[in-house]
């Protein structure tokens, strides 16, 4: 039988020069002929992988290599020996291989982006330090504070009673957040949040705008809800991933802050977070006794200003969505 030939320059290994030889494969064994003679079992021997460009190589253990001279037939040799590239370096050749790839790749970040940041933000926002998450709220309201807000309008009688009021309610879950209730005038309109550090502002624009006591806690409540389930601090996280793990790891929050105004005056909070929220104010009125009128006040009145895209508005989902699913789910 008539063995494949494939020719190939040898280096020793220990000087530079190319050996011209011949490369024959029998019996389990590689065989070179021509400038040097040598022979080697065949599973001693590395082949690099197939390239559209490189050079093809075969390296023996004890660092000797050789380069294929003509590739057509050294691919035969090589398929003739029983070598088979891996599944990884076949797809790489193909371009349909190379498509598949790019699309998978695609949906894996994707995948990382929708699923496993939020998720790898709720882990490091529930083992944030304490003091590295109050450093991160104080420097949030610092830049609101320099920014955004002025002092607040409202009488000191009407703050002390809101606070009044809404420290009077019981929470309807186990473990509340500790928070402080602060007013300001606000630049962007109507608007309530709560940030990490357990401040939750209302502005004056928002507490003018709803129709009674019994709406402005219900949005305290909603923006409660966002406090206990940490949603401004997993968001910052997923925004400022790594200089996250950095204040994790060294409780130092600064490198978060420095990254934090540009989120704060264009935090879109996702619905899921909204609904969560939503439901922890619900849950909460119930709790205390009060109707769930109050929370479906507040939508409607926020309704109402949905075509002048106040700033409250255009960080959560719209109005009417979130007053429907509140009467749908009413016992």
């Amino acid at each position: 039988m008539e063995h494949e030939v494939a020719a190939a320059r040898y280096f020793d290994g220990k000087t530079s020069r190319a050996h011209r030889v011949e490369v024959r494969v029998r019996e389990g064994m590689l065989h070179l002929s021509g400038e040097a003679e040598r022979a080697c079992p065949l599973d001693q021997l590395r082949v690099s992988e197939r390239s559209a460009h490189a050079v093809r190589k075969v390296t023996f253990d004890d660092g000797a290599y050789l380069e294929a001279v003509d590739r057509a037939a050294f691919e035969r040799l090589l398929h003739a020996s029983g070598h088979g590239d891996s599944w990884v370096v076949r797809a790489q050749q193909s371009w349909r291989g190379t498509a598949l790839a790019a699309v998978a790749t695609v949906a894996l970040l994707g995948a990382v982006y929708l699923y496993g940041l939020p998720a790898a933000a709720t882990v490091v926002a529930r083992h944030l330090p304490v003091q590295a998450e109050r450093m991160l709220g104080s420097g949030m309201l610092e830049v609101l504070d320099r920014h955004v807000f002025v002092q607040s309008d409202m009488p000191a009688a009407r703050q002390a009673a809101l606070r009044a009021a809404f420290a009077g309610l019981r929470s309807p879950e186990p473990g509340a957040p500790a928070y402080r209730l602060l007013f300001r005038k606000s630049s962007i309109g109507p608007n309530a949040f709560a940030l990490p550090s357990g401040d939750i502002v209302l502005t004056d624009e928002l507490a003018e705008l709803l129709p009674d006591d019994g709406a402005v806690m219900a949005v305290l409540a909603h923006e409660l809800g966002h406090l206990h389930e940490r949603h401004l601090t997993r968001r910052v996280i997923q925004g400022s991933a790594v200089a996250a793990v950095t204040a994790l790891v060294f409780g130092d929050a600064s490198a978060i802050i420095a990254g934090v105004p540009a989120l704060l005056l264009d935090l879109r909070y996702s619905r899921d977070a909204e609904r969560d929220a939503d439901d922890y104010a619900a849950a909460m009125l119930r709790h205390n006794g009060l109707p769930l009128a109050h929370l479906e006040r507040v939508f409607e009145v926020l309704e109402k200003l949905d075509k002048n895209a106040s700033a409250y508005l255009s960080s959560h989902p719209v109005s009417s969505e979130r007053l429907a699913r509140l009467r749908n789910a009413r016992p």
